[in-house]
């Protein structure tokens, strides 16, 4: 179910277009009103934050951040992929990021899909995905081990300040996770 003031079929109706056109519609507006912020790429708080890209987290809001705080990495779920480390690997050693923060989420679809998503989409395309589902049923967990990624990895230079959290889509508040002693 959609808490956004517009269903899609009503943004069509409204302006005899897509979605995709009433936000580049809506960016003309925002452009309009632009001025650059005279900031370059390296985050000012110099951390980034590693998120599911579920559209119930506001994480600037939720954490209290400004434009040109963080870098931003989203995907499904929030796991650490090979592309996660990608991304943080060029945020740390060109752009000057010392933390990292994993947030994961309450009733997150991750954790209602298995790996059998890649079969069935291998049988419906005819090509097997060369990525990973990284589905998970416990949240925690997956943190965890999220945590454990970036903690080993050889491409990453700062490990030592990282940590872990599920945000609660119910009430907005984080909850720590504690990686494994």
């Amino acid at each position: 179910m959609s808490t956004s003031a517009h269903t899609p079929a009503t943004d069509q109706a409204r302006t005899g277009g897509t979605v995709t056109d009433r936000l580049v519609e809506s960016n003309v507006q925002y452009a309009s009103e632009f001025s650059d912020p005279g900031m370059d790429a390296k985050p000012v708080l110099r951390v980034a934050v590693v998120a599911c890209m579920d559209a119930r987290l506001d994480l600037h809001k939720a954490l209290g951040l400004a434009l040109g705080d963080c870098h931003t990495i989203r995907n499904a779920g929030g796991v650490v992929t090979d592309d996660v480390i990608r991304s943080l690997s060029i945020s740390q050693r060109a752009l000057g990021t010392r933390s990292v923060i994993l947030i994961h989420h309450t009733n997150c679809g991750m954790e209602s899909i298995t790996e059998e998503f890649r079969q069935e989409l291998e049988m419906e395309v005819g090509q097997r995905p060369a990525w990973a589902v990284e589905a998970y049923s416990n949240a925690d967990q997956d943190v965890r081990q999220s945590m454990q990624r970036v903690r080993t990895s050889p491409f990453l230079l700062h490990t030592d300040d990282v940590r872990g959290f599920v945000f609660d889509v119910t009430t907005g508040l984080l909850r720590e996770i504690l990686p494994v002693s």
